[in-house]
Protein backbone atom coordinates (compact mmCIF):
# COMPACT_ATOMS: atom_id res chain seq x y z
CA UNK A 1 0.00 0.00 0.00
CA UNK A 2 1.46 3.33 -0.96
CA UNK A 3 1.97 6.07 1.60
CA UNK A 4 -1.04 8.29 2.27
CA UNK A 5 -3.61 5.86 0.92
CA UNK A 6 -6.64 4.84 2.94
CA UNK A 7 -6.34 2.12 5.57
CA UNK A 8 -9.23 0.94 7.75
CA UNK A 9 -9.12 2.45 11.21
CA UNK A 10 -7.52 5.69 10.12
CA UNK A 11 -10.87 7.44 10.09
CA UNK A 12 -10.92 7.57 13.89
CA UNK A 13 -9.04 10.23 15.78
CA UNK A 14 -5.88 9.21 17.68
CA UNK A 15 -7.43 8.04 20.95
CA UNK A 16 -5.81 5.87 23.58
CA UNK A 17 -9.05 3.91 23.97
CA UNK A 18 -10.88 4.18 20.64
CA UNK A 19 -13.09 1.14 21.28
CA UNK A 20 -14.30 2.62 24.56
CA UNK A 21 -15.45 5.83 22.86
CA UNK A 22 -16.96 4.04 19.87
CA UNK A 23 -18.77 1.63 22.20
CA UNK A 24 -20.19 4.51 24.25
CA UNK A 25 -21.37 6.23 21.07
CA UNK A 26 -23.02 3.02 19.91
CA UNK A 27 -24.71 2.63 23.30
CA UNK A 28 -26.18 6.14 23.01
CA UNK A 29 -27.31 5.35 19.44
CA UNK A 30 -29.00 2.14 20.63
CA UNK A 31 -30.61 4.05 23.50
CA UNK A 32 -32.11 6.58 21.10
CA UNK A 33 -33.57 3.73 19.03
CA UNK A 34 -35.02 1.94 22.05
CA UNK A 35 -36.53 5.09 23.54
CA UNK A 36 -37.92 6.05 20.14
CA UNK A 37 -39.67 2.72 19.65
CA UNK A 38 -40.98 2.01 23.16
CA UNK A 39 -44.74 2.35 23.57
CA UNK A 40 -45.56 5.83 24.93
CA UNK A 41 -47.12 4.43 28.11
CA UNK A 42 -43.64 3.22 29.14
CA UNK A 43 -42.08 6.68 28.75
CA UNK A 44 -42.35 9.72 31.03
CA UNK A 45 -44.91 12.25 29.85
CA UNK A 46 -43.49 15.42 28.28
CA UNK A 47 -45.05 18.43 26.65
CA UNK A 48 -45.00 18.76 22.85
CA UNK A 49 -42.25 21.39 22.89
CA UNK A 50 -40.03 19.25 25.07
CA UNK A 51 -40.56 16.28 22.76
CA UNK A 52 -39.07 18.18 19.82
CA UNK A 53 -36.29 19.51 22.03
CA UNK A 54 -35.57 15.93 23.08
CA UNK A 55 -35.28 14.87 19.44
CA UNK A 56 -32.96 17.79 18.74
CA UNK A 57 -30.74 16.98 21.75
CA UNK A 58 -30.59 13.26 20.94
CA UNK A 59 -29.44 13.79 17.36
CA UNK A 60 -27.19 16.72 18.29
CA UNK A 61 -25.47 14.44 20.82
CA UNK A 62 -25.07 11.64 18.27
CA UNK A 63 -23.67 13.92 15.57
CA UNK A 64 -21.43 15.91 17.92
CA UNK A 65 -20.18 12.56 19.21
CA UNK A 66 -19.40 11.43 15.67
CA UNK A 67 -17.45 14.66 15.14
CA UNK A 68 -15.48 13.82 18.29
CA UNK A 69 -14.75 10.28 17.06
CA UNK A 70 -13.86 10.81 13.41
CA UNK A 71 -10.93 12.80 12.08
CA UNK A 72 -12.14 13.42 8.53
CA UNK A 73 -14.89 15.66 7.28
CA UNK A 74 -15.90 12.96 4.79
CA UNK A 75 -16.59 10.68 7.77
CA UNK A 76 -18.64 13.44 9.40
CA UNK A 77 -20.70 13.81 6.23
CA UNK A 78 -21.23 10.05 6.02
CA UNK A 79 -22.35 9.94 9.65
CA UNK A 80 -24.70 12.87 9.12
CA UNK A 81 -26.35 11.03 6.21
CA UNK A 82 -26.55 7.77 8.19
CA UNK A 83 -28.07 9.53 11.21
CA UNK A 84 -30.61 11.29 8.99
CA UNK A 85 -31.56 7.93 7.47
CA UNK A 86 -31.78 6.39 10.94
CA UNK A 87 -34.09 9.20 12.07
CA UNK A 88 -36.25 8.69 9.00
CA UNK A 89 -36.28 4.94 9.64
CA UNK A 90 -37.38 5.42 13.25
CA UNK A 91 -40.23 7.70 12.20
CA UNK A 92 -41.31 5.15 9.60
CA UNK A 93 -41.18 2.31 12.15
CA UNK A 94 -43.20 4.35 14.62
CA UNK A 95 -45.87 4.82 11.97
CA UNK A 96 -46.15 1.13 11.04
CA UNK A 97 -45.51 -0.75 14.30
CA UNK A 98 -48.87 -0.07 15.91
CA UNK A 99 -47.48 0.44 19.43
CA UNK A 100 -49.21 3.75 20.00
CA UNK A 101 -46.43 5.78 18.38
CA UNK A 102 -46.85 7.95 15.31
CA UNK A 103 -44.37 9.02 12.68
CA UNK A 104 -44.06 12.79 12.85
CA UNK A 105 -42.47 15.11 10.31
CA UNK A 106 -41.80 17.65 13.04
CA UNK A 107 -39.77 15.02 14.91
CA UNK A 108 -37.78 14.33 11.75
CA UNK A 109 -37.13 18.05 11.29
CA UNK A 110 -35.95 18.31 14.91
CA UNK A 111 -33.66 15.33 14.28
CA UNK A 112 -32.20 16.98 11.17
CA UNK A 113 -31.66 20.28 12.96
CA UNK A 114 -29.86 18.42 15.75
CA UNK A 115 -27.65 16.66 13.19
CA UNK A 116 -26.83 19.99 11.55
CA UNK A 117 -25.99 21.66 14.86
CA UNK A 118 -23.86 18.69 15.89
CA UNK A 119 -22.03 18.82 12.58
CA UNK A 120 -21.27 22.51 13.10
CA UNK A 121 -19.33 21.66 16.28
CA UNK A 122 -16.70 20.21 13.95
CA UNK A 123 -15.83 23.71 12.81
CA UNK A 124 -15.22 25.00 16.32
CA UNK A 125 -12.71 24.17 19.07
CA UNK A 126 -15.43 21.91 20.55
CA UNK A 127 -14.38 19.21 18.06
CA UNK A 128 -11.37 18.41 20.28
CA UNK A 129 -13.13 18.10 23.65
CA UNK A 130 -12.89 14.31 23.84
CA UNK A 131 -9.22 14.26 22.83
CA UNK A 132 -8.44 16.86 25.49
CA UNK A 133 -10.45 14.92 28.06
CA UNK A 134 -8.49 11.78 27.26
CA UNK A 135 -5.19 13.65 27.08
CA UNK A 136 -4.64 12.34 23.56
CA UNK A 137 -2.82 13.93 20.68
CA UNK A 138 -4.48 16.78 18.83
CA UNK A 139 -4.25 16.77 15.11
Amino acid sequence: MRQGSYRPGRALRPFRWPWLWVSLWMLVFAGVWVLSLLPPRELPQVTVGNDKFGHFIAYFTLMAGAVQLYARRASWAAMAVLLALAGLGIEHLQAIMGLGRMGDRADLIANLLGIGAGLLTGFTPLRDVLLRLEGGKLG
